[in-house]
C-alpha cells in the first residue's frame, strides 16, 4: 500500500491488529527485513512496515534525505491510518529516523527501540566515511553495495551467513543511486539526539552488540548514562535480527508486551 507524501509514493504494509509497532529498517535495506519476524509479531500487535525515503518502493525527494523528512513519510503514513501512539522499533539509520520523530511527536510515542543504532552525530572522521562512501557508490555502485552489506556482520558471521548475506545484497541492489546518496548525505548533518534518551514520556530500549564493526559499544553504553533505558547487549555485529535472530525476537516481543 502507499500513500502520498510530497507527492511521491511512500509505500507501508500494515497487517495484524492491536497495539500499533512501527518496524524503520535501515540503510540500503527496505521493509522486507520484517518479513520473518511478521508472523509472530501480528499475532497480538498491529505491525506497520514502512519504506523510508528513497529505499524499498518509496521514492526519492531529492539528492538530500534528512532524518527529519524521513521522520515526516513516517508521520504522513500513520496519519493516513489514523495512529495517534504507537511503540517506533529502528535500525541503524531507522533508528535515526525514530529519533527524528521522536524529537518532534513525543507525545505520540509510546516506546522507542534502538536497535544497532546510535543517538549520537557523526564524528568528523564519520562524516568523512560519508563523503568517501558517496564517492564509491558514485564510482561503482554494486562494488560498493557488496563490500558495505558484508561489513556490518562479524568476521566470522560472514561465512556462517554467506547465503543470507547475498539475499541481503540482492534487496539492497534494489535501492536507487539516487536514494544511497541522499541517505548518506542525509546521516551526515543528523543532530545529537542523546537528549531524548532521557525523556521520561516513554520507554526506551537499546539493542546493541560487542562487534559492531559500524558502531562504538562503549559510546553506546556512555549516551545511556543518567536515562531509564533498557540496555539489551548481544554478542555479534551490526545485524541483530539476522546475527541473533531468535534472541532479537525475543527481547523485541518483551519490550512489546511491557508497554
Amino acid at each position: 500500500m502507499t500513500v502520498t507524501f510530497k507527492n511521491i509514493p511512500i509505500f507501508y504494509t500494515d497487517n495484524g491488529v492491536g497495539k500499533p509497532v512501527v518496524l524503520l529498517h535501515g540503510f540500503l535495506e527496505n521493509s522486507t527485513m520484517w518479513d520473518a519476524f511478521l508472523p509472530e509479531l501480528t499475532k497480538k500487535n498491529r505491525i506497520i512496515c514502512i519504506d523510508l525515503l528513497g529505499h524499498g518502493q518509496t521514492g526519492c525527494l531529492g539528492y538530500l534525505h534528512t532524518m527529519e523528512q524521513m521522520a515526516e513519510a513516517v508521520e504522513a503514513v500513520l496519519k493516513h491510518l489514523n495512529i495517534t501512539q504507537s511503540i517506533i522499533i529502528g535500525h541503524s539509520m531507522g533508528g535515526y529516523v525514530a529519533l527524528a520523530f521522536a524529537e518532534k511527536n513525543p507525545q505520540r510515542l509510546h516506546g522507542l527501540c534502538l536497535m544497532n543504532s546510535t543517538a549520537l552525530p557523526d564524528t568528523d572522521e564519520k562524516k568523512q566515511n560519508r563523503d568517501r562512501a558517496i564517492m564509491a557508490v558514485k564510482q561503482n555502485y554494486k562494488t560498493f553495495i557488496r563490500i558495505a552489506v558484508k561489513n556490518l556482520f562479524r568476521p566470522k558471521n560472514r561465512i556462517i551467513f554467506a547465503e543470507k548475506i547475498k539475499e541481503i545484497t540482492e534487496q539492497a541492489l534494489k535501492t536507487p543511486l539516487q536514494g544511497i546518496i541522499a541517505a548518506l548525505e542525509g546521516m551526515k548533518i543528523r543532530p545529537n539526539n542523546v537528549h531524548i534518551l532521557k525523556n521520561p514520556g516513554f520507554k526506551k530500549m537499546m539493542i546493541i552488540s560487542k562487534k559492531d564493526p559500524a558502531l562504538d559499544y562503549s559510546s553506546l553504553i556512555a549516551q545511556t548514562r543518567n536515562t531509564n533505558v533498557k540496555i539489551v547487549g548481544f554478542p555479534d555485529g551490526h545485524m541483530s535480527h539476522i546475527e541473533n535472530k531468535n534472541d532479537f525476537l525475543l527481547q523485541i516481543k518483551h519490550f512489546v508486551d511491557f508497554i
